[in-house]
């Protein structure tokens, strides 16, 4: 079975879902499948320094990067143009039993599925959330002409969508496309446990051992709620905490963040750490307290799961696809995205140490059994077998 994976960029500035093409690679190779990445050298605003046009091991992944087209304007460059993809692509796509797409509203997405299509080479796409509701309304005039004049098109003629989450399926049921749909989470790679990580953390951030520790630990977007969570957090003023913030953003947007912890009491209660990769992301994760993250809309929540599976309880709002796996299984609080709810809630974790520490436990439990990268490829396996036989898919969470 040969497999080729596109998505417009592995870079780590991507975020979790370009990183999880490498863990699904990875673990997919560790079951025997002959599966490999093709993707653009984009870096954000800079480029990965990475040699081209020819197979590499890249993380324990083998990838064939392909220049990106890098003009100054903005939104061009994010488009993620490569021609030397596209040249690639039409002479090899072929070669595989399936193409595994991931990313729509991206050129190296729209020309895999627009090729796959006009060679009959049968694909299935991971929208990486950008069909829900949220995603859609942004740009929402661009994108409604991009969706309805090629990529309706696109989507429609592929085998199967590979959806994160039932939240996410429910949502992408709206547009009454043709294909069937199947959900698979993201998995994780449990990393090892850091020892006396809490007290490590407390020492790297000056903080009294005593220090309650709230991280919040994402890309810097309006759509992370920021402007929910930290008013939420100003209200606190009975308890000590030390708030994290752990993530790269825009300028701009680093700016917004900035005035609104001062406007709001919070900045000698606030740590700026940036984006955080490795061993240092692992000590952050492993040695706070609670995890905050109150999204209008998240597909799926990657550090999310990186929390619970270390037993950190999360804080999350119901715009976070993992918000019901929370809810249902008691692994943290699920506030409505208002001020004085997220307020309570945090204010319940800090008052409530022992009930905190339950929800860890069961947590990681739940972790360990349902969301390794292993367990996530046995059930592709069978979606990839089930597809090249052309047999019928269960739309059900697999």
């Amino acid at each position: 079975m040969k497999i080729l994976h596109i998505i417009p960029s592995v870079a780590s500035v991507r975020g979790g879902p370009s990183q999880a093409v490498l863990e699904i690679v990875k673990a997919l190779r560790n079951q025997g499948v002959a599966a490999e990445i093709v993707t653009t050298n984009d870096n954000g605003n800079n480029l990965l320094n990475v040699p081209l046009g020819k197979p590499i091991e890249y993380k324990q992944v083998p990838v064939q990067f392909f220049s990106r087209f890098s003009p100054k304007v903005t939104s061009i460059r994010e488009f993620a143009f490569s021609s030397q993809l596209t040249t690639w692509l039409w002479q090899n796509a072929k070669k595989y039993d399936l193409l595994h797409i991931h990313a729509i509203f991206s050129y190296a997405s729209t020309v895999a599925m627009a090729i796959a299509r006009f060679q009959g080479i049968p694909y299935i796409v991971r929208p990486l959330g950008q069909l829900c509701e949220w995603s859609l309304q942004q740009s929402a005039r661009r994108k409604q002409i991009y969706l309805n004049l090629i990529e309706r098109a696109n989507l429609n003629h592929s085998q199967a969508l590979h959806l994160t989450s039932e939240q996410e399926q429910q949502e992408v049921s709206r547009l009454a496309l043709s294909p069937p749909s199947f959900v698979l989470p993201h998995g994780l790679s449990i990393p090892p446990a850091i020892p006396n990580a809490r007290s490590r953390l407390r020492e790297h951030l000056q903080v009294p051992a005593d220090e309650a520790i709230i991280l919040f630990l994402s890309r810097l977007h309006p759509k992370k709620g920021l402007d929910y969570l930290i008013p939420a957090l100003g209200k606190l003023t009975n308890y000590r905490f030390t708030f994290v913030i752990a993530g790269s953003g825009s300028k701009e947007y680093e700016a917004e963040i900035e005035s609104l912890i001062v406007s709001n009491g919070m900045r000698d209660r606030t740590h700026f750490a940036g984006f955080v990769t490795g061993e240092e992301k692992n000590l952050f994760i492993q040695g706070s307290d609670i995890f905050a993250l109150t999204s209008y809309a998240e597909n799926f929540g990657i550090a999310v799961l990186e929390a619970l599976a270390v037993g950190i309880p999360v804080v999350v709002t119901p715009g976070v696809a993992l918000a019901a796996v929370v809810q249902q299984n008691k692994l943290g609080y699920v506030p409505e995205l208002d001020v004085q709810a997220i307020a309570e809630a945090v204010d319940c974790y800090l008052s409530h140490p022992q009930a905190v520490k339950d929800m860890g436990d069961r947590a990681r439990k739940l972790v360990l059994e349902n969301y390794t990268w292993n367990h996530i490829a046995e059930n592709l396996m069978e979606i990839y077998t089930k597809l090249i036989k052309q047999e019928l898919l269960s739309q059900t969470l697999i």
